[in-house]
């Protein structure tokens, strides 16, 4: 339940339970879900972990000078992988030991992702009654406009050394800069804070934006694809306000847009095979090639489309042919380029 991680923005996973419950349009195919089936565990059940498992950022907390000798930096903790830090259903008496621990290891970056950044406030509070100490850092998942302008607001309501997006799976196009403010409209810049009522930004409730933008696509079992039109937004969105921009992976898609010419070469085979003094090519154009992957044409609006499919290439659609070539082939560059970026620690 404690691991040094392969997850590109952190260095440390540590579950203090286990379980959760589907509560976004992000958990449709939730992969601590998929662990707990695979081991035959109930994930709807919380479930405390071993005391020798606790022990693991004890470890890590003693290990800090060695890390920043070799990396230049403070170790990250993301948690919980498997579960949700401020779930209703989780006792209190479990996050006060989780607050006790955080404090006692003063040396980590701990990175408090959750997708109930509404009971972040209240909670926080609850286990530190003098506020979150230096060394927390607070995350909220957004896969969606619609999730943006719900929860940022309540993200950068809350005090946090650092406050941070995790945008995977990105299910659709966001725009962080122009978030609406319900009841009245007010428009919120999640990238520097600043409020107002339509365009004319003035410093409003918040004193300051998010620290990090996190995005990645889906993998796993019945992944959805994603646009890279919005990867680049919010990369593009990111830059110019200084905020660090890392992207994480596509997923088990990947846009066409994104391969080079050999890498969509190996996805097709020929129909038939050239014999000796045979020419390839000739034969590719009589008789074509076969895609040995699965294929789906995306549009900017989220909506994906069969390739053959009347609509599919419609013009004005931001149409973009993508491949369920797997997570591993795909990678994570976008243009050409790892994003990498992160907040100083």
């Amino acid at each position: 339940m404690s691991a040094n991680s392969k997850i590109e923005w952190t260095d440390h996973t540590f579950n203090p339970w286990v379980g959760c419950l589907a509560i976004s349009p992000g958990c449709k195919h939730c992969y601590a879900a998929d662990w707990a089936k695979r081991y035959g565990r109930d994930f709807a059940a919380r479930t405390r972990t071993s005391a020798a498992n606790w022990k693991m950022p004890l470890r890590w907390n003693a290990q800090a000078d060695a890390f920043m000798a070799q990396h230049g930096r403070r170790q990250r903790v993301f948690c919980a992988s498997l579960a949700d830090v401020f779930d209703n259903a989780v006792e209190r008496e479990w996050r006060d030991d989780l607050a006790t621990l955080i404090l006692n290891t003063p040396n980590l970056d701990w990175l408090l992702l959750t997708k109930r950044i509404g009971n972040a406030g209240d909670m926080l509070g609850e286990m530190f009654l003098d506020g979150p100490p230096d060394h927390v850092w607070l995350g909220a998942t957004i896969v969606d406009q619609a999730e943006a302008d719900r929860d940022i607001p309540k993200l950068l309501g809350v005090p946090a050394a650092k406050r941070f997006l995790s945008m995977e799976p990105l299910l659709g196009p966001v725009r962080l800069d122009v978030l609406a403010l319900d009841p009245d409209r007010v428009i919120l810049n999640a990238l520097n804070g600043q409020c107002g009522v339509g365009f004319a930004h003035t410093q409003g409730d918040f004193p300051s934006g998010v620290d990090w933008v996190i995005v990645g696509g889906e993998s796993g079992a019945g992944a959805r694809p994603m646009h890279p039109d919005w990867v680049r937004s919010l990369r593009d969105q990111c830059g110019p306000a200084g905020v660090p921009f890392l992207f994480k992976q596509w997923g088990e898609w990947f846009p066409v847009s994104q391969q080079d010419e050999e890498f969509t070469h190996r996805l097709y085979r020929s129909n038939r095979k050239a014999r000796q003094h045979e020419d390839q090519g000739a034969l590719d154009d009589c008789y074509g090639r076969t895609c040995l992957v699965e294929q789906a044409v995306i549009h900017e609006d989220s909506s994906v489309h069969a390739p053959l499919a009347p609509m599919a290439f419609l013009q004005g659609t931001g149409a973009m042919l993508t491949f369920k070539a797997g997570k591993k082939a795909a990678g994570r560059a976008l243009d050409g380029r790892e994003w990498d970026e992160a907040p100083a620690s």
